[in-house]
């Protein structure tokens, strides 16, 4: 095999590894990943865990959980999806992605494991794979794991230590072809990440939801920690609301980890440091042409509400020149992301992608977005069909505070270029 040198030689290889849709299993189940960790010694269970769901939040509420405890001075791995920019995202350590050298070195040497197996893996198990195989390579004290999709049967749901934590994000109709149409289905998939004895921390939310969350976790042997949220920390006030939320959650897992594990106690500026944490994609500010903008990856309503009314907060009375991008979704779906988006927006830039991460995802039609935007009363709309054509026109409008948003794979697109301009 050729010696992989760089990122877009992972890529390309990687591609093999994206199943065309009319192919992809038609029943999912574990058994590959289960058979992959096998054959590679079960790397997953050589450390501990602590593994993060939910339908908003976990990405972020997983970067703080990796803050915290790097503060402790513990060596930690971090794996997050989809990545923002670059594969390496998904194999980061003490917040670290592995540089494109030594990633693409161990990924050649874990590849020519893979292809002795007679196992095909999806280019997510795959990854998350790789990802559980490196940590336990570099003998981390934890590893925060992200779930990729719903929780009970996504492919990071093959940790099997009594001492794994579990930590579920707010909840949301998200995914629903997959994961269902009710809240309490995709609260039960979410709270399916659960093992015998595994110490499950949440938010208190509806009933609904509670409801499903404590079923779940009692009928898994779990032991479930569900609070109701008061509200962020002094400390925390800095952040955007939701991500004081995030931050909150992340900090009851790991007081409870600091407890169990007899870790250090944080001093004000550790803590302080942890919150800093710079998490790509998520209510992220630069400046550009000394213009604001923010880039925030909110694709679904309940991120969308959470995205605008911190910027409500953070800039009031601000209208914003918008670039918007949407993974295919139903109608309703789309109707209540543009119009939780539309109070503070006066120009939108309607512009689509195709993502080739994990499936071959395709972006909503923009013709199809600009009418609905059109008939929620946005002011300027147009269509660009270039990504890169469309950020150049946005930061050309004369409006002073600029936001893209709608979609992890628009951010993809784009944001490696913005941040290192």
């Amino acid at each position: 095999m050729t010696k992989l040198r760089s990122f877009n030689d992972i890529d390309i290889v990687l591609k093999d590894f994206i199943p065309p849709m009319r192919s992809f299993r038609s029943v999912y189940t574990l058994d590959t990943m289960r058979a992959l960790m096998l054959a590679l010694g079960n790397p997953q269970n050589s450390y501990k865990t602590i593994h993060v769901a939910g339908t908003s939040g976990k990405t972020s509420t997983s970067y703080y959980i990796a803050a915290l405890l790097g503060q402790t001075g513990k060596k930690i791995g971090l794996s997050v999806s989809p990545h923002v920019d670059n594969v390496n995202e998904r194999v980061q350590i003490d917040l670290v992605p592995l540089d494109e050298h030594e990633y693409c070195q161990q990924f050649s040497t874990f590849l020519q494991i893979i292809n002795k197996l007679r196992i095909k893996p999806t280019y997510f198990e795959l990854l998350i794979a790789f990802a559980f195989w490196q940590f336990a390579q570099e003998k981390v004290d934890y590893a925060v794991i992200e779930v990729g999709l719903g929780g009970l049967l996504d492919g990071t749901n093959v940790i099997e230590r009594s001492d794994k934590v579990c930590v579920i994000a707010d909840i949301g109709l998200d995914h629903v072809a997959v994961l269902g149409n009710s809240l309490a289905g995709i609260a039960a998939q979410k709270a399916g990440i659960t093992g015998a004895e595994n110490p499950v921390f949440c938010f208190s939310q509806s009933k609904e939801i509670d409801r499903s969350i404590k079923e779940i976790v009692l009928a898994r042997g779990g032991e479930l920690h569900m609070q109701q949220y008061s509200g962020g920390s002094q400390n925390s006030s800095v952040l955007p609301l939701f991500q004081q939320r995030n931050f909150s959650l992340a900090y009851l897992a790991f007081q409870y980890i600091c407890v169990r594990d007899n870790l250090t106690a944080l001093t004000v500026d550790q803590e302080v440091s942890a919150i800093r944490t710079y998490i790509p994609g998520r209510i992220e500010v630069t400046q550009v042409h000394g213009k604001t903008l923010v880039l925030d990856a909110a694709h679904n309503a309940q991120k969308m509400e959470a995205l605008v009314t911190s910027l409500v907060q953070k800039y009031p009375g601000k209208k914003f020149a918008v670039l918007f991008a949407l993974m295919k979704s139903n109608d309703a779906k789309v109707h209540d992301v543009l119009s939780l988006l539309q109070p503070i927006t006066r120009h939108l830039i309607i512009t689509d992608f195709v993502a080739r991460q994990d499936l071959r995802k395709h972006s909503s039609s923009p013709d199809y977005l600009a009418l609905e935007a059109k008939s929620l009363g946005i002011p300027h709309v147009q269509i660009i069909f270039d990504t890169d054509a469309a950020y150049q026109t946005l930061i050309k409008l004369p409006e002073d505070h600029m936001l893209i948003t709608g979609s992890f794979y628009l951010l993809h697109d784009i944001h490696a270029k913005i941040i290192a301009r």
